[in-house]
Formats: structure tokens, sequence, C-alpha cells
């Protein structure tokens, strides 16, 4: 792997108060797992599953299976719509992180030097998430928050126009007429769109797929 950014920013905050996270890290207290917590690692941005790979492979390269347990890159899926086509994708939940599972010695209160260097330089790592040299670990319903979010049924939708934005209707009794994007609701996935008709302005309710943008 190459070409990373030249001035990287390690993260090193102890209170694991990381923007666009959101997250709530482990003070001690919690009832958890003796051995097994997640962590958050910082990577380059675009490098998560390049990271995932080189992660996994370091794993089995240098024996670290009874250490480090898993790594993963939260997703779901999204929905696409755009030019009245749609599309499902795969979206990471946080740009630029990934999760590993590692033991935890709770009495101690660190990790293993050696899985710590592991993750720590494996290429595209930037650095753990709540501190560098001995980070925290997530609290167990933080993890469980991530996880039904990942394994929920609902589909974020996304289109590619917003309010106040000038749109063409694509579909029904009012084809190809001009309008204003009134209001979208992403959960019934239709959008109100106001047509000059007749002189009059008109609210009209479309589905996603019978607008597109001009």
């Amino acid at each position: 792997m190459t070409d990373y950014d030249p001035e990287p920013v390690v993260i090193d905050d102890a209170d694991g108060d990381v923007e666009g996270l959101n997250i709530t890290l482990d003070d001690g207290t919690a009832d958890e797992d003796q051995e097994r917590s997640w962590f958050f690692i910082h990577c380059y941005s675009g490098y998560e599953k390049k990271v995932e790979y080189a992660l996994r492979q370091r794993i089995e390269t240098m024996g670290m299976q009874d250490q480090i347990y898993d790594v993963l890159i939260p997703t779901e899926d999204e929905i696409e719509v755009k030019d009245g086509k749609r599309r499902t994708v795969e979206k990471r939940v946080f740009p630029g992180y990934v999760m590993v599972q590692m033991r935890w010695d709770k009495d101690e209160g660190e990790l293993d030097k050696d899985a710590w260097y592991t993750v720590r330089n494996t290429p595209g790592v930037v650095g753990f998430v709540g501190g560098e040299s001995q980070p925290t670990p997530l609290r167990p319903e933080e993890v469980k928050r991530i996880m039904d979010r990942m394994d929920s049924e609902d589909t974020v939708v996304k289109v590619d126009y917003k309010i106040g934005e000038r749109v063409r209707i694509v579909g029904g009794p009012f084809n190809d007429f001009p309008g204003t994007v009134a209001t979208i609701d992403s959960g019934r996935e239709k959008v109100r769109v106001m047509v000059d008709f007749f002189g009059r302005e008109t609210a009209v309710v479309l589905s996603f797929m019978e607008v597109e943008r001009m």
C-alpha cells in the first residue's frame, strides 16, 4: 500500500470523543467479557477494506489469533435513486474507521503489547481511538447498537435532489412537467412537488422514481 496522506493525524484522545462517531468508551466499570472487547481504529479514508485484509493477513502470519479475534467494517445498505434508476449500495457507517475485537485484560486494563503492535503497525492504520498506547474498549451497549444497525432491515433511501430544487416529473399524468421539491418522505419514498398547472401552483405527490433532476 502506497500513496498515503503524508501528514496523518494520530488519534490520541483519552476521552474517546471522536467527531462523527458519537461513541461512548468504557470507563472500566461496565460488566463485559473479561477477555474479548471491541476497539475502533482510525485508518486512511478509503482504505478500510485494504486495512481489514492486511490486518487479517498479519493476524495469521504473526500467530495472533489468540489475541486478535475479529476485524469488522460497520456497513449498512442504502438505496440510491438517481435519474429514475434505483440501486442498492453498501455504505460504510463510519468512513475511515475499522472495528477490531481483541483480548482485553480488564484487571490490568491493557492490551497485549504484541497485539497492539500488530494492529498499530498495519499499513494504513493511523491509530487507536480512545488512547494511543493503551486504548479503551467500547462499551457492550455501544457495540450492540452498532451490530443492531448493521442487522436492521430498515434501508436508508437517498435521492439526488433536495427541498427547493427544480425537478422534472417523469411519470404519471404530470409527466414532463417541471416543478419544485416541497417535501421528501424517505420512509414512504414519496416526494411532494409543486407544479404550475394552468396558472395555479398545485401540489403533486409522487414516488421517488417519478422525479429526476433538471
